[in-house]
């Protein structure tokens, strides 16, 4: 089977839509390019199908290169037959291909090694054909005694070690014993008596004797981790039964043979010495994988609901990174993000300014119109809340309109001490810098967000446990398919969100930002072009995701194609409207026209196809319109809500804040998230970040900081 008809087949796709997806993939076309404007060719594969095309498609490319190279191995060696280059042709997967290459992979000075050059093989060979003789085992074993090898029971103990290894490195052994382990093993764990663990993190996995398949992604992860930390000690046991039949399917003692008893002690020796441990080092490798894979899933699916957040447009913001020794930090942002004001305050304890602070931020709120306050989760947050909860209360009387908004301050750490921080704000204190982020995410949290090392923005769990090269990987698309989802202004966008749409990258992302600050903004999609190192391919690939508002033509404010202007001109026309018609004025115009004319015949008519020109009709009446409009806006608060004013059964809205296997943490307005476990949702509901939902408080643990969380039906 070949690469498209496996990749159809796994993924339930038509072949020729992935011949065509594998072209334009090959022919160095971006993801984002391929989904939006090539859908007539990939008969409307989306960016996520298109993206597993792609991972499925290097996985067998990949395979491909190590089967090249094992059949190079082998037959090197002189050792590939017609048949072994058959099965290896065959190897649909790298376990199996790696399990026909085993006996052949060089290895390091084993037993069976020594034993073979001592000239031990033919007697192994015996044992292994369970040869019938009358001769005794001293006479079989004569011609193989030597100095080396001085008594018959040194002869046959050293045609054992050949056996158990032929026997451990059988394709087909491993196999049937693989596939039982992750049927039938037990993952066997509990506590180092010589390790602490002060604060009962792994309590859970103290004592437990689990089925390996029954163990959830989030368990196997917990136990490598205190594995690793020397807390636990965990084993897979497979039973008896189970590799003895896996070994008795190819490795039967005859009864009638003198060399049964040795093929029996070598089988065991296989086992126990050699088989087990490789065969519980692939389980725990394929479980630990498998939870990974789950874990950057769950991250990926995090950052992308934080992605798409919606901008709480049109806000003057006040910033406020707490803080108790060190003070507060404060920065105040117009509805674009430019730094108004900044200051230090210190309300909380050693220095106790409580009044002094209030001033301050009176003033702040008073002089520039400051309609929303964003406090930073972190150190002190709790104590700045109230702070800002008087804040409101005195504003109100003044006839101030005013709310606040606890945001997650992951990264904004890691963004202050950044080279792009300090290019963006070069006279202002690193510390500082974080108070100005905190203000902006909620205004873009997109443009903002890209700003900052996804694994540092904290919506995901065992991040650091995980294989990085992968989750770096699935993060990025992430970031690359929401900004290119969503498009960006190419006059105002910074350099760290113009890196991540298609066709553009880091280096030509500075360029262009370069040359904008040189020239001045860009007219059209076309003066694009101007920039240095921006050639037309990578033109080609970003000019449908990069917007000019109030250019040359208005068109370039849309994720119309260029290559489909005249098509969308031609609709225009048609509808007896222009370029120049105002969005709002085309709406009947356009829908009496698709009336009259289906989009089946106007698309023949325009040379062009369906897809792309339903595309075109919806950007016709909504110009760049951004998808994130569509989803709930974050809770604004006007007064403090603490764990004590929870009571049982008391119901709120709540802002889902993370996502993970057991349930989900939701921000009901206090310094802690409360726990909506999976088991109190209605089954098969699928929640995100940024979800707004109806809970009721089950249970409060003060002390350990805990919140229980019910659902309520909204």
């Amino acid at each position: 089977m070949n690469h498209v008809d496996r990749i159809a087949t796994q993924l339930e796709i038509p072949s020729q839509k992935v011949t065509a997806t594998v072209e334009l993939l090959d022919a160095g076309n971006t993801l984002p390019f391929i989904a939006r404007y090539r859908k007539e060719m990939t008969g409307g594969l989306d960016d996520e199908q298109i993206g597993d095309l792609m991972k499925l498609l290097n996985q067998l490319r990949k395979l491909d290169e190590r089967r090249q190279t094992v059949l190079a191995s082998i037959e090197e060696q002189g050792k590939l037959t017609p048949e072994l280059h058959q099965q290896l042709l065959a190897a649909d997967s790298l376990t199996t291909l790696e399990d026909l290459y085993q006996p052949y992979k060089p290895k390091r000075r084993t037993r069976a090694i020594v034993a073979r050059e001592r000239g031990l093989q033919g007697l192994a060979d015996l044992i292994l054909q369970q040869a019938r003789t009358k001769e005794s085992l001293s006479q079989v074993a004569a011609p193989f005694i030597t100095d080396e090898v001085p008594t018959t029971e040194d002869a046959l103990a050293g045609a054992r070690d050949i056996v158990a290894e032929t026997i451990s490195d059988h394709a087909g052994v491993r196999r049937i014993t693989r596939e039982k382990a992750f049927r039938f093993g037990l993952l066997g764990c509990e506590k180092n008596p010589k390790a602490e663990d002060p604060r009962s993190v792994y309590q859970t996995y103290y004592e437990v004797q689990e089925r390996v398949s029954r163990l959830r992604p989030h368990q196997v992860l917990a136990i490598n981790r205190g594995e690793s930390e020397g807390v636990l000690r965990v084993s897979v046991e497979v039973v008896d039964r189970d590799w003895q039949g896996a070994i008795a399917s190819h490795f039967r003692p005859d009864p009638r043979s003198p060399f049964a008893v040795h093929l029996t002690l070598a089988a065991d020796d296989a086992a126990q010495r050699l088989l087990l441990p490789t065969i519980e080092r692939d389980v725990r490798r394929t479980f630990t994988e498998d939870a990974e894979s789950h874990a950057i899933e769950v991250f990926a699916s995090n950052l992308r609901a934080l992605l798409s957040q919606p901008p709480l447009a049109g806000h003057t913001v006040m910033g406020i990174d707490p803080g108790f020794r060190t003070g507060s930090k404060v920065a105040v942002v117009d509805p674009t993000g430019k730094v108004l004001d900044t200051a230090t305050i210190y309300p909380h304890a050693p220095q106790k300014r409580w009044d002094a602070a209030l001033k301050i931020l009176q003033t702040f709120v008073a002089r520039y119109s400051v309609t929303l306050v964003t406090v930073g989760n972190g150190t002190a947050s709790r104590e700045t809340e109230s702070l800002v909860a008087e804040l409101i209360r005195i504003m109100e009387d003044e006839s101030t309109s005013l709310h606040y908004l606890i945001v997650s301050e992951a990264g904004a750490s890691v963004y202050s001490a950044s080279p792009l921080a300090r290019a963006e704000l070069p006279d202002m204190d690193v510390s500082m810098r974080g108070a100005v982020s905190i203000a902006r995410r909620v205004q873009d949290p997109l443009a903002e967000l890209v700003k900052i090392d996804p694994k540092s923005i904290g919506v995901g769990m065992y991040q650091h446990d995980v294989n990085q090269t992968d989750l770096v990987e699935a993060l990025s698309s992430v970031v690359e398919s929401v900004v290119n989802n969503v498009g960006v202004d190419a006059n105002t966008a910074s350099s760290a969100l113009l890196t991540h749409v298609a066709g553009i990258g880091p280096r030509l992302a500075e360029r262009i930002v370069a040359y904008r600050d040189e020239s001045g903004p860009f007219s059209n999609r076309q003066s694009l072009l101007k920039v240095p190192g921006l050639g037309p391919k990578s033109y080609q690939q970003a000019a449908g995701f990069l917007r000019i508002q109030g250019g040359d033509s208005p068109l370039d404010s849309s994720s119309i194609h260029p290559e489909s202007y005249a098509v969308a001109e031609a609709v225009l026309d048609r509808a007896g409207l222009s370029p120049a018609t105002p969005p709002a004025q085309r709406e009947g115009a356009l829908a009496e026209l698709q009336k009259d004319n289906p989009l089946s015949q106007l698309a023949v008519e325009l040379g062009t196809g369906v897809p792309t020109l339903t595309d075109i009709f919806e950007q016709l009446v909504r110009p760049g319109r951004d998808p994130r409009e569509d989803l709930p806006t974050p809770i604004l608060r006007s007064d403090v809500l603490t764990m004590g004013d929870l009571t049982t059964g008391l119901q709120l809205k709540g802002t889902v804040r993370n996502v993970v296997d057991f349930g989900a943490f939701v921000d009901i307005g206090v310094k802690h998230d409360g726990l909506l476990h999976r088991t109190k949702m209605p089954p098969g509901t699928r929640l995100q970040v940024g979800d707004v939902i109806d809970v009721k408080v089950l249970k409060v643990e003060p002390e350990r900081g805990r919140i229980s969380l019910g659902w309520v039906k909204s």
